[in-house]
């Protein structure tokens, strides 16, 4: 397995692990500042893979579905991520680290960073929506999404 896939595999285990240990009923938390709930959060890193895909490896989309708002749940984020997930795996193990990919500069390694970088934003501002809201994820979550040797 090419360092790129393995990497990716273990962010989206974390993203999953986050989710896991969240309450269905706290996806529909929102931040002090508004903006988009938990899950709504969730289903928009899902949707921006899907856009990626899109755009550099349409063949991959097969079978995956934009999530709208009307459908956060916490079994169809936890598909969706699993799924969009394994659609990005099947892509990093297509190209070399140093690889072009379409609609990206300058390299696969580049692109793999913005989706981490993206995707931990988004982690971030679910763990403080939640802790805004009075429903904080617990601390072994809260330190497991750093043990990426473990995950």
């Amino acid at each position: 397995m090419n360092p790129l896939t393995e990497t990716w595999q273990i962010h989206n285990r974390i993203n999953l692990y986050l989710l896991d240990g969240i309450g269905e009923i706290y996806l529909g938390d929102v931040s002090a500042s508004k903006g988009r709930t938990v899950g709504e959060q969730f289903a928009h890193m899902h949707n921006v893979r899907l856009m990626w895909l899109k755009v550099s490896e349409p063949a991959l989309l097969d079978g995956l579905e934009k999530l709208e708002k009307g459908q956060i749940t916490k079994k169809g984020l936890d598909d969706a991520l699993t799924g969009s997930g394994i659609a990005l795996q099947q892509f990093f193990e297509k190209v070399t680290p140093e690889g072009k990919v379409k609609g990206v500069k300058p390299h696969a390694t580049a692109f793999l960073g913005y989706l981490i970088s993206h995707e931990s934003h988004h982690r971030w501002q679910i763990m403080l929506t939640l802790k805004q809201s009075g429903h904080p994820v617990d601390k072994k979550i809260q330190f497991g999404i750093w043990e990426w040797g473990a995950r």
